[in-house]
């Protein structure tokens, strides 16, 4: 039975909500236990569906998990074990985190398993990536029937690995086979603040780890890792979300939790829309100015630029701008097909397949549609809404909350992979729904 809202929009979001750890970063770090020798303490663990799918796999693999219920996990690797096939694509579900597992699972057993794998269907996202950077440290890939078997009899080496593109879930790939004899070299690497936290969390299990200019990582491999106690840093994609929200509602919302940081790129351009910003030491407030909010010209980019996960919830709130905003996404091929449903609410967005942007990108010679010109100020007008992935879907909230009327929005249980709460954060700050089940 899939989840669904019924959205009575039309009311500003006010209130205070609180983020904690990063979707982006707590599964990986979750993963990176099974590094170590003892066992690991993770804190600032948000209640989110990827959580549980890694603590399913870990369980699976015999590493004890323990979660206090109040956002600690206790990892204890003492006893790994080979799971079964059938229990490891059971319990991925559609989540792509199974190929993570297996550098560290390659290192203990010498053998590792992935499922045909999901994820949000917002590209290719292609896991030839990840398997390259295997092959490199010596692993044997073998395609199934029900997926693809690795193995690594003699362990895994050191390598020199250059990526063609900055890919986050390659360079974690890198990092988590950190045990490798021998030195590793990445070039073209992803420096993301979660890959940054990862390599703290590795450097306190005895990783000797060392980030160059120029997206190059250097790793000499060490005999033997210990546990790490660490607290996550904060999810910066649902702080620059409920942002988001708070312009496209015209309303106020502190978030407890959001640190400056990790969010310069995305206060920048909340700032040039118009939106009103209070940064404190234990959150930052994100407001409407109470005036016309004005177009914009945005590309995403890997870090430092503007994050692709920003730019969804960002669309929204860029419809209720006066006069024309640009969005050209450079990251992901295909993430703008969660615009149809604005556009049926009455948005005025066109999409294109030039590079709409001051800079071409990889996509300018292909044939696909990346970049949207937006038209505002529309008044959106509530639809019934199905949610096609995690980002998109927490956009058509934003929507369906900015429209007048009444929405129907199914199969938001997507949303619950990475936004934790998030309908009781919605009732702090005064949204109009109900819950039922479809």
């Amino acid at each position: 039975m899939s989840s669904a809202l019924t959205i009575t929009g039309g009311v500003p979001l006010q209130g205070t909500i609180k983020v904690r750890g990063a979707k982006n970063l707590v599964p990986k770090a979750m993963v990176a236990a099974l590094l170590g020798a003892t066992p690991s303490t993770l804190r600032n663990v948000p209640h989110i569906k990827d959580v549980q799918v890694v603590t399913d796999l870990l369980s699976l693999h015999g590493v004890a998990v323990d979660n206090d219920g109040q956002g600690k996990l206790h990892l204890d690797p003492s006893n790994v074990v080979r799971a079964q096939h059938a229990d490891i694509d059971a319990h991925a579900g559609d989540s792509r985190i199974p190929i993570l597992l297996c550098g560290p699972l390659l290192h203990t057993l010498g053998e590792a398993f992935i499922p045909d794998l999901g994820g949000c269907k917002i590209g290719d996202r292609p896991i030839n990536y990840h398997l390259d950077v295997l092959r490199h440290f010596g692993a044997k890939v073998e395609k199934l029937d029900s997926g693809i078997r690795m193995s690594a009899p003699n362990g895994l080496h050191g390598a020199k690995v250059e990526l063609p593109y900055p890919s986050v879930g390659a360079t974690e790939q890198v990092l988590l086979a950190t045990r490798a004899r021998g030195r590793t070299e990445l070039r073209g690497a992803a420096t993301e603040p979660e890959i940054m936290d990862l390599i703290a969390i590795l450097q306190k299990m005895g990783a000797i780890i060392t980030v160059q200019t120029d997206r190059v990582i250097h790793i000499e491999g060490v005999e033997s890792l210990s546990g790490y106690n660490h607290s996550a840093m904060s999810d910066r994609i649902e702080a620059a979300s409920w942002g988001s929200a708070a312009l496209a509602t015209g309303g106020d919302i502190f978030v407890e939790g959001a640190t400056q940081a990790d969010m310069m790129t995305f206060l920048n351009t909340f700032r040039k829309v118009g939106g009103d910003l209070d940064i404190r030491e234990d959150g930052i407030r994100f407001s409407h100015p109470g005036t016309a909010l004005k177009p914009i010209v945005v590309e995403t980019d890997v870090h430092p630029g503007f994050m692709t996960d920003w730019q969804q919830p960002l669309v929204v709130a860029l419809t209720q701008a006066e006069g024309v905003s640009i969005v050209h996404e450079t990251v992901y091929e295909n993430r703008f097909g969660f615009t149809h449903a604005l556009q049926r609410m009455g948005a005025n967005i066109q999409l294109h397949r030039d590079c709409l942007g001051s800079t071409p990108c990889r996509f300018g010679q292909s044939n696909y549609v990346h970049s949207a010109i937006i038209s505002g100020r529309t008044e959106l007008r509530a639809q019934d809404i199905h949610v096609p992935d995690l980002r998109g879907g927490f956009s058509h909230l934003i929507a369906a909350l900015s429209a007048e009327g009444v929405s129907h929005v199914t199969g938001v249980e997507l949303i619950e992979r990475g936004y934790e709460h998030f309908t009781t954060k919605l009732e702090a700050l005064g949204a109009t729904f109900d819950v039922a089940n479809s």
